[in-house]
Parts: structure tokens; sequence; C-alpha cells
């Protein structure tokens, strides 16, 4: 069986992010969902276990998905799974510099960790988590960008 892992912050996790899901879990038999533990809490607008849970409602249609958090070296913590891929999404060309040095910084640490690039769709292609909150906290309606429970989430940090 074929595994890979899909990590990041899901700070909160967007249409963007779950067509990448989407599409990984077509390629691969089992796809790891990793949401990294920030080290600085200040620095993320939803602790560990929200974004793991939102991950979770995200992708609860897909049979062949798990989720779970995790912290550390990314070439590790994959190691450690048994998983050899790394799943990263792109965007735009602006993120491929840093995936790009992320990939072979990877690579060097560890030559039988691979990286491979997925592009969501079009339509999504412009959607960050940064964005979304930004949007969200100045009145924003970001039910296009988001599902509604993360819509939700998004407002109740707000009222905070």
């Amino acid at each position: 069986m074929k595994w890979a892992a899909y990590l990041g912050t899901f700070d909160p996790i967007t249409y963007g992010h779950i067509d990448v899901i989407e599409r990984a879990s077509r390629i691969f038999d089992k796809l790891l969902i990793s949401v990294v533990c920030n080290t600085d809490p200040k620095k993320g607008l939803f602790g560990i276990e929200e974004r793991v849970d939102m991950a979770k409602k995200a992708v609860k249609h897909l049979s062949n998905v798990e989720v779970e958090p995790f912290s550390g070296l990314a070439v590790n913590y994959v190691k450690k799974k048994g998983i050899n891929v790394i799943v990263r999404g792109l965007r735009m060309v602006s993120d491929f510099e840093y995936e790009f040095q992320m990939a072979l910084t990877n690579r060097k640490l560890d030559k039988d960790i691979e990286t491979i690039f997925l592009m969501p769709s079009e339509s999504y292609s412009y959607i960050s988590s940064k964005l979304i909150k930004e949007a969200a906290s100045l009145g924003a309606d970001v039910k296009d960008f988001v599902p509604d429970f993360v819509k939700k989430a998004l407002a109740k940090k707000q009222k905070k």
C-alpha cells in the first residue's frame, strides 16, 4: 500500500487544501494529513486541536484519508510513519521558490523522501489561509473559500 503525507498548518483549512487532498487521495492508497503544531502559539489563529478537528471534518467523505497532529522535522516524522512521499500544494509561481527550497532541503536530509507538488483547481489557486483570515477579520463573507464550519469558527474567533 502506497502512503503519502500532506503536511501543513491548515490555519484554517480552505477549499484549496481540500482540493489538493482530494487529488492526492486519488493517487495514493492512503493519505495522512499532518497538521503542524505551531512552536509559537501566537502565530496561529486556531490551536492544534481546532485545526485537526476542522481537517477531520473537511475530509470525512474520503475513506482513505487520516488526520493527525505532528511536530518536529518533516522527514523524521514521515520516515517514522513509514511514508516516503510528501505532498505539497502549489498555488502560484510565488509558492514555487519556497516549496522547491524546502523539497531540496528535505531531499538532502533524507534522500529516500520524495516531494510531489499538486496544484489545486484554478478556481482555488489564489486562496491562502492568511488571506482568508484577514478577509474574515474585516467582515468579508468567506463562504466561497472555506467550508461552513470553518466560516463559523472564523466568525467565533473574531468575536473574542
